[in-house]
Parts: C-alpha cells; structure tokens; sequence
C-alpha cells in the first residue's frame, strides 16, 4: 500500500518562485509516484476562487521547470463537468490547494463533492500539497481567516477536514504573537508553518520540514508559557 503524503507549505508566492526548492521536493515525490511516466499535477484554486493566472503561475512552475503536465479543476465560476473531473482526480500523481479564503473553499469543495474525490486520491497515495488555505484544511482545526462566516475577516479557529491531527497555523512568521496567546490560553499543540517553509506528513505523521528560507515549528502552550520546537 502506498505511503499518504501531505506538504503542507505555510505560504509564500510561486508567481515570484519563492517556494521553489520546496516545489522541486514536491516535484520529486509527484515523479517517484508516476514510476517513469511524465507525472500529472492537479491544481485546485477553488480558496481564490478559481483565479486562473494563479493556475498559470503554478504551471510556470511545475510544468516549465519541473516538466510535469498541469491541468487544473474549476468549481467556482465555471465548473468542471462530473465525469471530467472525476477523470482529472483519478489521473493525477499529486494535487495541489493553492492558497484564499479557506471557509469558502471548504464548503465550495462539499457542495461539489471535491471532499470524497480528494479523500479517495489521498487514500490511494495520490501526493497532497498545498499552500496557506491548502496547507491547514487538512488538520482536525486549522487557524484561517474567517470571511465566509461573517467574522469580519479576523483570524479564528475553524474545523478542518481532519486528514491530520491537530490545529494548525500558516504565515507563522506574520501572525506569532496573537497566534501564541492562543495557544496558552487553550494549552493547545500546533503545526506552525511560516512563509516559505514546509511540513512532510506520511501516514499522518510529521516525518521531516522543507524549507526555501523559512522555519517550521511544533509550538506547545501550557496555560503559562509557549515552547516552540523546530522542525
């Protein structure tokens, strides 16, 4: 049975190639996967919904430097007819979650049934990555913006789709503080990764960090005190 692998990247700007040598690890893992076939990357921009020049920057990306062919999956504006998508699903070595508004995204995806299309590639060992909104959707809680709750746009807790457990926080390096205060008022554990930098999950585990000039931690708050352990 394959290895389930998730990178969860905390953000940075693939337009810019800022998550470039992260990407190239990804790259890697979606080629050992697709066993001497030119592997197939799925995008999906539903978080910013659908905005397709952030689909042209990944393919820039992945299929200019990387040589992996790029086909994306629309659910917002337009959207991918059923059978075409679920083609796309079961063709793919890896999917890729670009970043936005995390809560929309995720309702969007149980509306159109992208959850159980996602879950089922993920179970099958089809390479998950994704940055920002696509890095923290797959823990049990995830701290996201919350504007499609009618929150103001201010940062909370939300559930997530619980592939890996835990709560999680992306842009760590923009959001620390307020993120730490958190964390000891709930003597929570988190997953926080900043700008640039990665966290490899297998089989639901945190094996190793990636990183393109950021750090990641495992931050522990104890009700008094926060305690951050690099990754």
């Amino acid at each position: 049975m394959s290895d389930k692998i998730i990178v969860a990247i905390g953000g940075g700007e693939i337009r810019e190639k800022t998550t470039l040598k992260i990407d190239e690890q990804i790259a890697d893992l979606a080629k050992d996967r697709a066993n001497g076939k030119r592997a197939v990357a799925l995008f999906l921009g539903t978080a910013s919904h659908d905005f397709l020049p952030y689909f042209n920057s990944f393919r820039k990306t992945y299929t200019s430097v990387f040589d992996i062919k790029a086909e994306v999956a629309l659910s917002v504006y337009k959207k991918t007819e059923k059978e075409k998508l679920k083609e796309k699903f079961l063709s793919a070595d890896m999917i890729y979650v670009g970043g936005g508004d995390t809560v929309f995204m995720l309702k969007n995806w149980e509306e159109n049934g992208i959850t159980g299309l996602i879950r089922d590639a993920y179970d099958r060992g089809v390479i998950i990555a994704g940055l920002s909104a696509g890095a923290v959707c797959w823990f049990e809680k995830m701290y996201t913006d919350s504007a499609s709750s009618g929150s103001d746009d201010k940062y909370s807790v939300h559930p997530g789709l619980g592939f890996l457990k835990g709560l999680a926080c992306p842009h760590y390096n923009e959001r620390a503080d307020e993120f730490d205060s958190l964390l000891i008022s709930e003597k929570e554990t988190a997953f926080c990764m900043e700008n640039n930098s990665a966290i490899v999950f297998k089989n639901g585990k945190a094996v190793y960090s990636l990183s393109s000039g950021g750090k990641s931690y495992r931050v522990c708050g104890d009700g008094e005190t926060i305690v951050k352990i690099e990754m």
